[in-house]
């Protein structure tokens, strides 16, 4: 299961002109359910976000959760976080969960949340949202729990957590330049 956190000063979902979930301070968390994931892969991932530090102390470092700050919680379902874009020019979804499975973790994963956690607010599956938020830092977080036996990336374990933070590629002065990458070079 994916969950792209995003700390905001305020963030709020519309659909069909209505606000159906806002929040304050805190953090927006756009939620992907892939295949292969279940209810435990659910927890697992709530787990890591309502502890996860992206919130500063008093000496401006990163060492608060949503919690710690009583930050607000707004979670948005988004299977296109599953995107496979690795050929082409046109994303494939099917690492996604089906609609059916995605709807159904996603709702499991809000009542979790609502049962765990207050104030939680949320997008609805399934709808056509627009989503706006002031961004605060910008600090916007990857995380992601591998479904069991469906790895995303070479030694990956089930359950394991996968932290990425989400920052542009860095350009490489050799890819292009007819020379081979240090890192292919290496595996050849």
């Amino acid at each position: 299961m994916i969950g792209l956190l995003q700390r905001v000063l305020q963030a709020r979902v519309d659909v069909e002109g209505q606000t159906v979930g806002s929040i304050g301070p805190g953090l927006l968390v756009l939620l992907c359910a892939e295949r292969g994931d279940s209810e435990r892969e659910a927890d697992q991932l709530l787990t890591k976000l309502l502890g996860y530090r992206v919130f500063s102390d008093a000496a401006g470092k990163m060492n608060k959760s949503v919690r710690d700050v009583a930050g607000g919680l707004l979670l948005v379902p988004q299977f296109t976080l599953a995107a496979d874009t690795r050929s082409g020019t046109r994303p494939s979804f099917s690492p996604a969960a089906p609609p059916e499975l995605g709807r159904q973790l996603f709702d499991y994963f809000l009542t979790r949340a609502k049962a765990l956690y207050d104030p939680v607010a949320s997008g609805r599956f399934g709808a056509d949202m627009q989503v706006s938020l002031t961004n605060d830092g910008p600090v916007t977080i990857w995380l992601h729990i591998a479904p069991g036996g469906n790895f995303l990336h070479p030694g990956a374990k089930p359950g394991s957590v996968e932290v990425r933070p989400v920052r542009p590629a860095r350009p490489d002065s050799s890819i292009g330049s007819g020379q081979t990458p240090p890192s292919t070079k290496e595996a050849i």
